[in-house]
């Protein structure tokens, strides 16, 4: 057995600067700025959320500008098999901690390890 959930918004910026795009969506949605470079290397920005809220993640990348979803999970394998069998695709594995999924739809979306201390509440318990 093993549990997921949608963990993770992530606004996808094609930007120069994401402090620019932080400062935006902070004060669009109403959530303070909880780190401005999450990474120490300008490519990541969270904003502030609940325990029981997705995380918003700022994400600098080089593709147009997106949004997509995180599905976070105890048992990568075992959700990316899951997805799977219900008709996503893997396109790519990242740091060798995630997996970038395609959707029969086409959408793309990442599959991660557990965000916070615990996985829970809204999880789903699959097998």
């Amino acid at each position: 057995m093993h549990h997921s959930r949608l963990s993770t918004l992530v606004i996808d910026c094609h930007v120069d600067n994401l402090d620019i795009a932080t400062a935006f969506w902070s004060q669009a949605l109403g959530k303070p700025v909880a780190s401005p470079d999450q990474d120490g290397d300008g490519r990541y920005a969270e904003l502030q959320t609940a325990a029981d809220e997705p995380l918003i993640l700022l994400q600098k990348v080089d593709h147009p500008s997106r949004v997509h979803l995180d599905i976070e999970t105890d048992d990568l394998d075992a959700e990316v098999a899951r997805l799977e069998g219900l008709g996503a695709q893997r396109v790519a594995f990242v740091r060798e901690r995630w997996w970038v999924m395609e959707a029969p739809s086409g959408h793309r979306f990442c599959v991660v390890g557990p965000q916070r201390k615990t996985i829970g509440p809204h999880l789903n318990r699959w097998g």
